[in-house]
């Protein structure tokens, strides 16, 4: 679909995360046409809390299910901590999966990537993750999946290795095309 419109959420919140240089790589590789915009708030988003989960949402939470509500498709961008699924993720994750029934994601096509130490490359995360999202309504492509051991960048930015640049660019395309 040209003109497609891809929100990235990102795991990490440190500025020096090899995900962060992921995420701003999917950008400069996404198909002509395509908008790959990362929602960089996450760290603001309070802990989810049906309480608060009403007409009068904090700011971040508001602005973070507009940019999903905005969204054709979703990119998610993720390390692994402690063999899962960072917080700040999971409760983004979770307060777009609200109102009940009503998920801001709702049939729009999700992958997930990313790189973590170890010889998986977060392996664990990005599965679990593919589940919260599928449960929270997104249509998660099963078979868009990146692992990349964060040793392979030998202290490099991911865009200087040509086989992680392809992949990322197949991952992207390949979500691209999933927008009906």
């Amino acid at each position: 679909m040209s003109n497609a419109k891809v929100l990235v959420l990102l795991g990490s919140l440190r500025k020096e995360s090899v995900n962060r240089q992921l995420a701003e790589l999917a950008t400069d590789v996404a198909p002509a046409g395509t908008t790959v915009e990362l929602f960089d708030r996450l760290g603001e988003v309070p802990f989810y809390n049906e309480d608060i989960d009403n007409d009068d949402a904090p700011e971040p939470v508001r602005a973070l299910r507009a940019a999903a509500a905005e969204a054709d498709a979703a990119l998610i961008v993720t390390p692994e901590y402690n063999g899962s699924i960072p917080g700040v993720l999971k409760n983004a994750i979770d307060w777009l999966s609200r109102p009940y029934g009503n998920s801001a994601f709702a049939g729009k096509p999700a992958a997930v990537v990313g790189a973590a130490l170890g010889q998986y490359g977060g392996v664990w995360a990005h599965d679990e993750t593919r589940k919260s999202f599928g449960i929270a309504g997104a249509r998660v492509v099963e078979d868009l999946k990146l692992s990349i051991p964060a040793a392979s960048f030998d202290g490099k930015h991911p865009r200087e290795n040509a086989e992680v640049v392809s992949d990322l660019r197949d991952v992207v395309e390949k979500l691209v095309a999933e927008v009906g």
